[in-house]
């Protein structure tokens, strides 16, 4: 929470706890029934239909970058802030999903109410042009003046201080944010998919390709392990103006007052924000290797189920004592696909680190279940 809460802060169906994806239900229902009651020989609007599908699968590419995020930290390599993350922050971002539901609800919306965005074609390249000079011009622009109003001790106090609160960095921290915070990068957002869809430009590669890119880009610059290898900034110098990496972001949420910009440092060159030492972290996390431990856990798996409350899974199975959801039935597909994973990978892996003063604390896991494990050896 914001040190100071402003108006709109919670978002509206917090009181629902995890019914809140109840909230859906009505859009996704009618878009069934659109299809069941079609007549004949009718199109099939394939935009409408896959605006639930596409909300899981921009959950399913949130949790697969908490999972690598995860791993990745945990053994050390390239990590860019080597600080543990505080039980309070896992809390704080359990409702990361919450502005997946609130584009999801806004998407439908839209349909609705704009007849310009029934029946879109699968590509259109003037389309994906537009987005993409969209994106480089206004929204990046815009975005960098709206992230330094929102560091002014008003806003910041109300409502940017609560995903700042973060100093360790997970890639859900990147959508940790009050809900009129959200209201306003949504609109911003919006720009160039309201502009192909008015000007009949739009497609479901530019819709889906836009966001699925902000995602992605929101992600890696909060994972706090470094990703972007040199040999990229030496083929095309040109690419530090308009790719930042997870380091430049980074120390926005330790210095504060610097890169402010959201995907292209451009504009915190011309306007003299840059950090001065976004270079040197960046060629210090490429380098860092994971220290070894002083102390080692070995545990190992137990049911099929027990792989979703490792850490780095879900943080929410994790943090309680082991018990079963009616809904993993409905995940055994991925259950099972976990399962050949770590039959074919056989290799123990690190899944959480932890410094208690000098001493350097390791939890790796066997990629094994109890059925698999014949003896027990204690040494």
């Amino acid at each position: 929470m914001a040190s100071k809460p402003g108006i709109l802060t919670e978002w509206p169906w917090t009181w629902l706890g995890n019914f809140k994806y109840v909230v859906l239900a009505p859009f996704v229902g009618r878009s069934i029934q659109s299809l069941l009651n079609r007549e004949d020989g009718s199109k099939i609007d394939i935009g409408y239909l896959i605006i639930f599908p596409f909300l899981l699968f921009r959950m399913l590419h949130n949790q697969i970058w908490i999972s690598l995020s995860r791993y990745r930290t945990a053994k050390g390599d390239n990590r860019i802030l080597d600080k543990t993350i505080e039980f309070d922050q896992v809390d704080r971002e359990r409702n990361w999903d919450d502005q997946i539901l609130l584009n999801g609800l806004l998407f439908y919306y839209g349909y609705m109410k704009l007849e310009q965005s029934h029946y879109l074609p699968i590509w259109r390249s003037d389309g994906i042009i537009l987005t993409t000079l969209l994106h480089i011009g206004p929204v990046e622009f815009l975005y960098y003046w709206l992230h330094r109003a929102l560091h002014h001790h008003f806003l910041y106090s109300r409502y940017h201080s609560h995903h700042h609160s973060s100093i360790v960095t997970e890639p859900i921290t990147s959508v940790i944010h009050p809900f009129a915070e959200h209201i306003a990068y949504f609109l911003l957002f919006s720009i160039p998919l309201l502009t192909t869809v008015l000007t009949k430009t739009a497609s479901i590669v530019s819709f889906g390709g836009y966001i699925t890119y902000i995602d992605f880009m929101n992600n890696m610059g909060h994972c706090n392990f470094e990703i972007i290898p040199k040999w990229m900034f030496s083929t095309f110098p040109p690419l530090k103006y308009l790719m930042y990496t997870p380091s430049y972001h980074s120390l926005h949420h330790t210095q504060f007052r610097t890169n402010y910009s959201l995907f292209m440092p451009i504009y915190d060159y011309i306007y003299g924000t840059l950090d001065k030492s976004s270079d040197t972290l960046y060629e210090k996390s490429l380098e860092r290797q994971g220290k070894s431990p002083d102390v080692v856990h070995l545990t190992h798996l137990t049911t099929p189920e027990s792989i979703y409350h490792l850490r780095l899974g879900f943080a929410s199975f994790a943090s309680e004592p082991y018990t079963s959801k009616w809904y993993f039935w409905l995940m055994w597909p991925i259950t099972l696909w976990s399962m050949m994973v770590t039959w074919i990978y056989g290799h123990t892996f690190t899944v959480e680190r932890n410094v208690f003063k000098n001493l350097n604390l390791q939890t790796w896991a066997i990629p094994k279940y109890r059925v698999q494990v014949t003896t027990t050896t204690i040494y």
